[in-house]
């Protein structure tokens, strides 16, 4: 005789051993993540965050070999911003060779893109061929910004076919979303940095005509204003020149 209440606590525990490994997982990828956030955040500027997002990206993504970020500009021009080697290069350049690839046509309008097999039939066959010849033969592409016509985006790279599923889609959509939070603040504080580097310049030249010419503050900014505007050059260009070589541009001279 056959006990089936042995049977039945069997898959009752088979069921709670897989709830648990998932639980396990996921316990283990937050972990994961918030390593990934901290190491982001921890970056000195944009440049820095921008590679450290590709290499972290291959080492949390399952399925991904090589990793890039690219930059799309008016849906036209590619641009690749940062690499963990250089197929992700090839790849891009094939996109702004051809016009094609899922960055072009796809990203635009879908947060993620799973390019499963690029010697079957795809919508992009010229792209395909040269993807192919790289070495690459799935991709796997998350949007991390959209800014009108503008596109960044985060994409992964194998050379075998089927090589991202589910689960590589799962994971990297959620390490997008932290790496997109880390590439915003980089960039806010770059340009915090730079806005501050402006002010000191203008600062500056402000010091050397208020010194030179015995104005006040407020004159010497006036003269600067008035001497971008002859020259048709910006304000902070002239004030580096100013800092830089003590001598302020002429302008072009008008015709009598």
């Amino acid at each position: 005789m056959v006990d089936s209440t042995a049977g039945k606590t069997g898959r009752e525990g088979d069921g709670v051993g897989v709830a648990l490994d998932e639980a396990d997982r996921g316990d283990e990828l937050a972990v994961r993540l918030n390593e990934v956030a901290r190491t982001l955040h921890h970056q000195g500027d944009e440049q820095g965050t921008l590679d450290e997002i590709v290499r972290a990206a291959v080492g949390t993504i399952p399925g991904a070999r090589h990793a890039g970020i690219t930059a799309i500009v008016g849906k036209r021009e590619v641009r690749t911003v940062a690499t963990t080697d250089d197929v992700p290069l090839g790849v891009d350049q094939a996109q702004y060779d051809t016009g094609q690839g899922p960055c072009l046509d796809t990203l635009y309008r879908h947060k993620i893109v799973n390019v499963p097999d690029l010697g079957a039939d795809n919508p992009w066959p010229v792209f395909a061929e040269r993807t192919l010849a790289l070495g690459v033969a799935s991709m796997l592409s998350f949007r991390l910004f959209v800014q009108d016509d503008d596109l960044g985006a985060l994409n992964m790279y194998a050379p075998e076919p089927h090589a991202f599923d589910e689960e590589s889609e799962h994971v990297g959509l959620l390490f997008a979303g932290h790496a997109a939070v880390a590439l915003a603040s980089a960039q806010k504080r770059d340009h915090l940095a730079e806005a501050v580097h402006t002010r000191d310049l203008i600062g500056q030249a402000k010091g050397i005509l208020m010194e030179r010419h015995k104005l006040t503050a407020d004159q010497a900014f006036t003269l600067l204003v008035r001497a971008s505007q002859r020259a048709n050059t910006k304000l902070r260009d002239l004030a580096e020149q100013l800092t830089r070589t003590g001598e302020m541009p002429t302008g072009p001279r008008r015709r009598t």
